[in-house]
């Protein structure tokens, strides 16, 4: 038995940490595309020698907490452990694999020393288009997953380091970018060649033992702090629930997310038993997409700092029948897996304020704005963008909630005005704040945001994955619920409302399309808002008349 230095094992915990990060880095410098060089839309984490993720990166939670789901899919169903050997990379996006969504492709690296196998490293990264019936690869229209790009189940890109080029051709032949996406997949497996020395160093340093038995440390100490925390929250049942606008097909029927949280002890129950079944539509989520949400909502609501790990899920139990929105089953469609995802979270956040009242905020915007753009020139040139937008966050007790900022399941920038433009022919005629649509309270929600893209290319075509235009980010403890988002085209000045989901819509030169996504909601009631709070409110424009939207709040 190898006895730890708890000095030496913070040491080696750092380390990996490190490693993770340089890894991540890499992928920065060296990607191609605009959602991932400049979106930041990826991810990267070191896996123990079972799968077991030990280190990650601050990047994308949704990603972070599900790619663990995913890699240990592949090792129990398809690739076992002993067919991995050294050198060789396995790739997969396939939702019904242990994945999430297509252009999420997740690439993982076997470390050995002495040819054992002592660790896994693993990127996971979201690709400007997979092919599929819309460009970005986000159809709102998609009834099927077969509907929505090239499906890679868990194969090897390398093996022993040599490239599969039978592989990497069907992945080129099958999406409308290759360069671009091609670039990316090569700048994962860059990011994997670094994880790997990084560990290769750590090993030769403290021997595979010590960094064996580190990793299981890890484990241990965060499944630790995590029972610790459930713990502080008393015991009992809590409830939440919200809803979508719909699926995109039945416009008309809204679908339900529904929680109830059971806390025994260091014990933790999250029953998603209550959600609606799985539309025909692009929302739904499998249960490692759900999963990702359920962890991130626990970590995040403890009252101490946890070291995120897979030793954190273990004192938690997620209850989804098959065949739920958030487990949904072969062959739903899945491209705005997201959209539950946003909206579970938010649910949590709500049961959980009921046992644990003054620590955790209101409604967030609660879903991402996918704004799926491919411009058409008359030589036929061809160019995709894919922006996936954010809104207002919700009102705190401590404080009122950020502006336009990204929040909860991802940590994703904003692509540059001037990368867009001078990329791609597109100009962004508006970018800023949308006043009013923060929802009223003691502390206010924060703000959405308006973004307009006018068109410049002979003909384009347009694909919105987007939610929140009914049902509004609820408020808290009697605060007032954020704005609801709105679409519009703007064509020869005349205005035209749009559905918050709309696929390969045609456009053509001078055609504009506006966002303005929705607010968070607020927190306590209103009348209790200071008035100096308020006066900065009327001086810097945040008071504009509220944007019509559903005010029901759910949860009541």
């Amino acid at each position: 038995m190898t006895v730890l230095d708890p000095i030496e094992l913070e040491v080696l915990r750092n380390a990996l940490t490190a490693a993770a990060a340089e890894m991540d880095v890499t992928m920065w410098r060296t990607s191609r595309s605009t959602i991932v060089r400049e979106m930041l839309d990826y991810s990267t984490a070191i896996f123990d020698a079972n799968g077991n993720n030990v280190a990650q990166s601050a990047r994308i939670p949704q990603h972070l907490n599900s790619m663990g789901y995913f890699l240990q899919t592949i090792l129990d169903r398809f690739i076992p452990a002993d067919l991995w050997e050294e050198g060789d990379v396995i790739i997969s996006n396939d939702p019904y694999c242990g994945g999430q969504h297509l252009p999420d492709i997740a690439a993982f690296r076997p470390v050995f020393s002495g040819g054992r196998r002592v660790a896994i490293v693993g990127t996971l990264c979201h690709h400007l288009d997979v092919g599929g019936m819309s460009p970005g690869s986000y159809a709102a229209n998609a009834t099927e997953i077969y509907q929505e790009g090239l499906r890679i189940p868990p194969s090897k890109l390398f093996a022993k380091g040599v490239r599969n080029d039978v592989l990497w051709g069907v992945i080129a032949q099958n999406v409308r970018q290759p360069v671009a996406v091609m670039g990316d997949l090569q700048s994962q497996i860059a990011s994997l060649g670094v994880g790997v020395r990084a560990v290769e160093i750590l090993t030769t340093r403290y021997g595979a033992d010590t960094l064996i038995a580190s990793c299981s440390a890890m484990l241990d100490a965060s499944e630790a702090a995590m029972r610790a925390a459930i713990r502080a929250i008393p015991d009992g049942s809590y409830e939440f629930e919200d809803f979508l606008d719909d699926d995109g097909i039945d416009v008309t029927k809204p679908v339900r997310i529904h929680a109830r949280i059971t806390v025994t002890g260091d014990r933790l129950v999250v029953d998603l038993s209550g959600s609606d079944r799985e539309v025909p539509g692009p929302i739904n989520a499998t249960l490692g997409s759900t999963s990702s949400a359920v962890y991130f909502a626990i970590v995040a609501a403890a009252e101490h700092q946890i070291v995120p790990n897979a030793g954190c899920y273990r004192p938690i139990e997620i209850v989804a029948p098959e065949g739920l929105i958030v487990s949904a089953q072969h062959p739903a469609p899945v491209a705005h897996r997201l959209a539950p995802g946003h909206v579970l979270l938010n649910v949590l956040f709500g049961a959980l304020a009921k046992a644990i009242p003054n620590r955790l905020p209101a409604a967030y915007y609660a879903v991402s704005y996918v704004c799926s753009f491919q411009t058409m020139e008359s030589s036929g040139a061809r160019k995709v963008l894919v922006e996936i937008e954010v809104g207002g966050c919700g009102a705190h007790p401590d404080g009122d909630g950020a502006s336009a900022h990204s929040f909860g399941m991802h940590n994703n920038a904003s692509i540059p005005v001037e990368m867009i433009e001078s990329s791609i022919p597109i100009t962004m005629i508006e970018y800023g704040l949308a006043p009013g649509t923060g929802g009223d309270g003691r502390h206010r929600g924060g703000l959405g945001l308006r973004r307009a893209w006018r068109i410049d290319s002979q003909a384009a075509s347009f694909t919105g994955q987007m939610d929140r235009f009914r049902f509004r980010p609820f408020g808290l403890d009697g605060g007032e619920p954020g704005a609801a988002g709105q679409l519009e085209l703007v064509r020869d000045n005349q205005a035209q409302a749009l559905h918050s989901k709309i696929s390969n819509m045609p456009l053509r030169k001078g055609d504009v399309i506006r966002l303005v996504t929705s607010g968070g909601g607020g927190l306590g009631p209103p009348g209790e808002r200071q008035e100096s709070a308020r006066r900065r409110d009327r001086e810097q424009g945040y008071l504009a008349a509220t944007l019509p939207g559903e005010s029901r709040l759910p949860g009541e």
